[in-house]
């Protein structure tokens, strides 16, 4: 049975230092990769999903950022959570955000990260896969070797339930975390003040085995630096 997500994030407050010299009058999400904004590509993706919530935090060049969603003629609501003051990183920010955020899973996405559906749309695939008796979280991975403009030893390990661990000092593991996440408000219960790594949360997910993750069918592009963006474009005029 799949779960229905009523709300989803963007995480668009970073700083965008390895985009540079792209984001020196722009945030990161408003660079143009394949003839629209890196935020832009989520925001579809979401709209097709049949999502009806988005909050999008902002920090870095946040009224160039608010001003484009302003603009937005989508079939969902968008809110802001506002980091001007303080950024938050990824954890504090989902804490922060939480009050606009309704629902049972919450989608959570990163915004420089570009994807294509395989045979069954990526965030329903998630949504389908979604057990919130067993998870805390469920991640989208992809297997190492078809990560396009990613560089890495990979992030996890998937057992044959889907159960993740972290891949071990000095080797190697076979998926990257996609940017692409469901979570239980659970999973930010009794989490730290102030700004922290999700990776907090998730270590704690992992001991009580409550860490799963799902593998993407489709293609995945970290769009993380200028150098990806030409690679990136050119694969998917092919799709």
């Amino acid at each position: 049975m799949s779960a229905k997500i009523e709300s989803a994030m963007v995480m668009a407050a970073g700083l965008g230092k390895r985009m540079r010299p792209l984001t020196a009058a722009r945030p990161k999400p408003l660079v143009r990769v394949a003839g629209k904004a890196l935020i832009d590509h989520s925001l579809d993706r979401i709209e097709a999903a049949g999502i009806p919530h988005v909050v999008v935090n902002v920090h870095y060049l946040a009224d160039a950022l608010e001003a484009h969603l302003a603009a937005q003629k989508r079939r969902f609501t968008i809110a802001i959570s506002d980091e001007r003051d303080q950024l938050l990183e990824t954890g504090g920010g989902m804490v922060k955000a939480l009050p606009l955020l309704t629902g049972d899973p919450i989608l959570i996405v990163n915004s420089d990260n570009i994807w294509t559906d395989g045979p069954e749309d990526s965030i329903c695939h998630l949504a389908h896969h979604w057990d919130g008796e067993r998870m805390d979280a469920l991640l989208l991975l992809i297997r190492q070797a078809s990560a396009r403009g990613h560089s890495g030893q990979g992030d996890f390990h998937m057992d044959g339930a889907g159960r993740l661990t972290r891949r071990k000092p000095g080797r190697v593991a076979p998926f990257v975390y996609t940017g692409i996440q469901l979570i239980s408000p659970r999973l930010l219960a009794g989490a730290p003040e102030g700004p922290f790594s999700t990776n907090i949360l998730w270590n704690r997910a992992i001991a009580a085995q409550r860490l799963f993750g799902v593998s993407h069918m489709g293609q995945w592009f970290d769009v993380g630096t200028p150098a990806s963006i030409a690679p990136t474009e050119a694969a998917l005029s092919e799709v």
